[in-house]
């Protein structure tokens, strides 16, 4: 695995919104998806809100890795499932970033979203 700069993950942190391009099979990278992006400890997040059967998620899954663009920061990342433990630190996350969009923040605190939920590793 490998980690942030201290730099760039403050500044994808602290991004409200993050840019990303999955990779196709044939190594191509797909439209960028707008989504929002939370830090919790050393690691960057992203969910989905229609949970494993959305289709950014799904274009995710073919090769692993992709391109995000967040608060300045273009970086290949690899998109890494996260554990059953990470998801109370993620809610958490979501909820101190975005709380202030209380009708649209829970859908990203669904069990749903919650099975999506990928830490975003530079590569």
């Amino acid at each position: 695995m490998t980690h942030w700069n201290d730099a760039d993950l403050a500044r994808v942190g602290a991004a409200e919104e993050l840019d990303l391009e999955s990779e196709r099979a044939d190594g191509t990278l797909r439209t960028p998806v707008t989504m929002w992006v939370v830090r919790a400890g050393d690691h960057v997040y992203v969910r989905s809100v229609k949970g494993t059967v959305g289709p950014w998620y799904r274009g995710t899954r073919s090769r692993r890795q992709g391109r995000i663009n967040a608060g300045g920061v273009r970086q290949d990342v690899t998109f890494r499932p996260a554990d059953h433990d990470e998801y109370a630190a993620v809610d958490a996350a979501y909820r101190e970033k975005y709380g202030r969009y209380t009708s649209i923040v829970e859908h990203v605190l669904t069990d749903r979203a919650r099975e999506s939920t990928l830490r975003l590793e530079p590569r």
